[in-house]
């Protein structure tokens, strides 16, 4: 019985704190439910980086692959073009009467280059002057009609590479070859003749390189040349027989890069490269989804995290909430207590109703008096805010002022009298201009005066950290300002900006005329701020230990409570490039009330 008693005490405890708005019971679906929204928001974008970066990887991939292949193809047809190049060097053997020379020097190059096939000199006229190897030459080849010839001979000494064909120099040999065909021009006594040089290299060649490149199973590159002929292509055959397409004038018409689209539902990833200066293409084609072969494990993994950071959740949902909720239990019996006047609070029992309800009928009967507190708290706020803003102008950052005495201490103590006596006059300096006779309007001149005695300290202080130069033209020293404007600008410039870069810092000063408008301008090269910190600068109080405390908003808030809505400070910044603050006050007759 005793038991069954305890039991129902239990179950009438759990459904107690569960019930429905309870602040447990609020606190626990409150946290489950955006945590879970969380969770779930992360794994998507988590998902969506990773897919993304795995294509990115996966094209990176290809064009890494296709550069190595691309420079192979280069490097075979650079060594065309310089023996091209060679052949053009000692053509001078034609107009001296010798050609052993050249003979000799092809000879050799093709001994050498076992994926040089032959090396021939044609007449304008198409006839054989001399060729490597020295075969029986195929009488029925005839050359002048080819338009390799024809463009050769039209264009001296610029290149032409052939699409893959069948050599047709030699009797009983016909080579798979490509063919650079270039025409020269030389000087005779008689007049100058035409010449038409070509080197035939083995096609295999250009084969191997190609037919290696693996881009996943299904991926392959191919190679046209700038009239979108086929130089290579794994099923070349098949696409001349009408059984495969390729998209070949869009490959030609389309510029170097990366492409991706989608065909019949899958993501292709087309990457274009140009081959050295023959005027080849080179494309690769490769299967998103079949290189980032473990997306789909990547998934599954995705929906056990979510799932077990889904159960976590929940559990420390109610952990916490029961943890959150428990000290506003106690709170509401404390509550109730000291309302009858019963302030012996220790270990009091639940007694059923609503919480929130308890403490919100105790948090009114509480309230009449908190508001008389609050209204004379108010007044006293309003006052004490009208003394600080009038009071701004004279506050000297506290660390400012100990950091200067502390550096003229150890100048001092290591002998070093000019930086004493040179800090320790910027800083008279500083205290005359800032004291100023209880005036608030002073002279442009003891403005930028008191800002240029702020730097030096500052300089002094940090070891040359940064540089300055001051643009104050002579005819505007003399007209009125408010005081303390530029060192708050200056102090966030240094400690907020450039004090957090690696180079040298630089600040520049300038005032200026803009029509009835006198202009402050201060510039560094720092660290720069956010567009999101920039939007919201004026909405708080700078809470940095260095702030003197008047800081942006509240010289911004001195400028327009002096002068009117229509003047203040506006910034203009970049991260990673600086900041640019500009002041903007009436141009007044200079005094010094």
């Amino acid at each position: 019985m005793g038991k069954r008693i305890k039991n129902n005490k239990t179950l009438q405890s759990i459904s107690r704190i569960f019930r429905f708005g309870s602040i447990q019971s609020v606190i626990t679906l409150s946290f489950a439910s955006i945590s879970m929204i969380a969770m779930l928001l992360i794994g998507i974008v988590f998902y969506s980086s990773f897919s993304e970066n795995a294509r990115n990887n996966a094209t990176g991939s290809t064009t890494q692959i296709m550069n190595q292949t691309r420079l192979n193809l280069e490097y075979y047809l650079d060594s065309m073009i310089e023996i091209s190049n060679t052949i053009e060097h000692n053509m001078d053997s034609f107009t001296s009467g010798s050609i052993e020379r050249l003979e000799d020097i092809l000879s050799l190059t093709l001994d050498i280059r076992e994926d040089i096939e032959s090396i021939t000199l044609y007449a304008d006229t198409g006839s054989i002057l001399m060729s490597v190897p020295d075969l029986k030459f195929d009488t029925n080849m005839v050359p002048y009609d080819q338009d390799w010839f024809i463009f050769a001979a039209a264009n001296p000494f610029e290149y032409i590479f052939s699409t893959p064909h069948v050599q047709r120099i030699y009797q009983d040999i016909r080579p798979w070859v490509v063919t650079l065909s270039r025409g020269v021009v030389l000087d005779f006594p008689e007049g100058r003749r035409n010449y038409i040089s070509t080197v035939d290299m083995n096609f295999s060649r250009i084969e191997e390189v190609c037919s290696q490149v693996a881009l996943g199973h299904r991926g392959y590159i191919y190679v046209i040349d700038g009239n979108g002929k086929i130089i290579y292509h794994p099923q070349q055959q098949l696409i001349y027989a009408g059984l495969r397409d390729e998209d070949i004038q869009k490959a030609l018409s389309s510029e170097t890069g990366s492409y991706s689209e989608k065909i019949n539902g899958e993501e292709i990833s087309t990457v274009i490269m140009d081959v050295g200066t023959s005027g080849w293409k080179m494309v690769g084609v490769s299967y998103v989804d079949e290189i980032v072969r473990n997306r789909r494990n990547f998934n599954n993994l995705i929906v056990v995290i979510l799932l077990v950071g889904l159960a976590f959740i929940v559990l420390a949902s109610v952990f916490m909430s029961y943890k959150i909720s428990q000290p506003i239990l106690r709170l509401e019996n404390q509550m109730n207590r000291i309302e009858k006047g019963d302030f012996n609070v220790d270990n009091l029992e639940v007694r059923g109703e609503d919480e929130v309800k308890q403490l919100t009928r105790s948090f009114n009967l509480m309230i009449e008096r908190i508001r008389g507190l609050m209204s004379q708290i108010i007044s006293e706020q309003e006052a004490k805010r009208k003394n600080e803003l009038k009071a701004l102008q004279a506050q000297i950052n506290p660390h400012f002022l100990y950091n200067t005495l502390d550096s003229i201490i150890w100048m001092n103590e290591n002998k070093n009298h000019e930086g004493v006596s040179a800090m320790t006059a910027a800083l008279a300096k500083l205290f005359r201009i800032s004291i100023s006779k209880g005036n608030e309007i002073i002279l442009v001149s003891e403005e930028i005066e008191h800002a240029i005695s702020y730097l030096t300290i500052q300089k002094m202080r940090y070891k040359n950290k940064f540089v300055y130069t001051i643009d104050m033209p002579e005819e505007l020293s003399g007209f009125s300002t408010l005081k303390l404007l530029l060192q708050p600008i200056i102090e966030n410039a240094i400690y907020h900006g450039i004090n957090n870069i690696p180079d040298e810092g630089k600040i520049d000063i300038s005032v200026s005329r803009e029509e009835d408008a006198l202009v402050y301008k201060v510039c560094d090269n720092g660290y720069g701020i956010t567009s999101d910190k920039l939007k919201n600068i004026f909405m708080k109080e700078s809470t940095s230990r260095h702030s003197s405390g008047v800081g942006l908003k509240n010289v911004n808030e001195r400028i327009k409570l002096y002068y009117g809505q229509d003047y203040g400070i506006e910034i203009d910044s970049e991260p990673e490039v600086g900041t640019t603050v500009y002041i903007k006050i009436p141009v007044t007759e200079g005094n010094n009330e």
